[in-house]
């Protein structure tokens, strides 16, 4: 008789300044004792962008670090009615963040104003959630297909949602990068949170709109699918979009759900390596 088994989930990482930038504004990190991933795209004047995806990564981690690996997560600020306490806490975690930006950049000039886009995961058991807010994305790579999980928060997508182009015109419009919420731009904000049953082998990719702008769906797929770790998958997929021009920093993390026996607690990386890293 087969034992039992659950879901186990192992992430990897990566940034690149690509190859325009002076310096890259992404950030990113994971802590897998606390099943917390987020990735975060910093926009504004000389430095600002790097600061602020930093604070709302570090904000994130620190807010599920603090509530242990009991989950024991403080009252709710933003609740998602109908939604578990899971997604309610990643709401929470992610309006702290828009806080942190927003208060820092609310005593800066214009050219130092920050802000940041998100995207977080926050796995428990065989569920995970996910909250974003702005232009970077989650996709999940399930039985050789990926679906776009998260809808942007721009412009583009704005006039999709409307009818007024299609989604092939989006994808070409010079219009691409002009955001429509994000963090730091006010002193509240409304992350989209949606919550999904994990399934053995999906893999999960976040990432900033310097990966997507270079390789297609179907790009994406291909590479994730074949390879071997989250780890390598992550150097592949910086480097093809660095080939492809690598005009705007370039993020990106996966995650792959496995299997773990019923008498095995815990996580951890393979190796001895620590379950927990950031960029920064």
């Amino acid at each position: 008789m087969a034992l039992p088994m659950a879901i186990s989930f192992q992430a990897a990482g990566k940034t690149d300044v690509g190859c325009v930038r002076a310096n890259n504004e992404d950030n990113f990190g994971f802590d897998e004792r606390y099943g917390i991933h987020v990735v975060c795209d910093g926009m504004g004047g000389h430095e600002a962008g790097e600061e602020a995806s930093q604070l709302a990564v570090q904000t994130v981690l620190d807010y599920f670090r603090n509530a242990g690996e009991d989950r024991r997560y403080p009252a709710p600020i933003m609740a998602v009615e109908g939604a578990s306490v899971r997604s309610s806490a990643l709401a929470s975690a992610v309006h702290l963040a828009n806080k942190a930006v927003y208060g820092a950049g609310s005593g800066h000039s214009a050219d130092r104003r920050m802000g940041s886009t998100i995207v977080c995961v926050l796995t428990e058991g065989d569920f995970y959630s996910t909250a974003h807010v702005g232009d970077s994305r989650i996709y999940r790579i399930r039985d050789h297909a990926i679906e776009q999980l998260t809808e942007d928060h721009s412009l583009v997508m704005e006039q999709v949602r409307r009818g007024l182009i299609t989604r092939e015109e989006a994808e070409h419009s010079q219009h691409q990068n002009i955001i429509v919420r994000a963090l730091g731009s006010e002193d509240s904000v409304q992350p989209d949170v949606d919550e999904q049953l994990a399934l053995v082998g999906d893999r999960l990719l976040l990432c900033s709109d310097g990966l997507t702008r270079h390789l297609s769906s179907a790009t994406l797929l291909q590479i994730i699918d074949h390879a071997p770790t989250p780890d390598e998958a992550c150097a592949i997929l910086v480097a093809a979009a660095r080939d492809a021009g690598g005009e705007d920093n370039i993020t990106c993390m996966v995650i792959r759900a496995g299997s773990r026996p019923w008498y095995r607690p815990g996580s951890s990386s393979p190796g001895g390596k620590p379950a927990w890293q950031s960029s920064f």
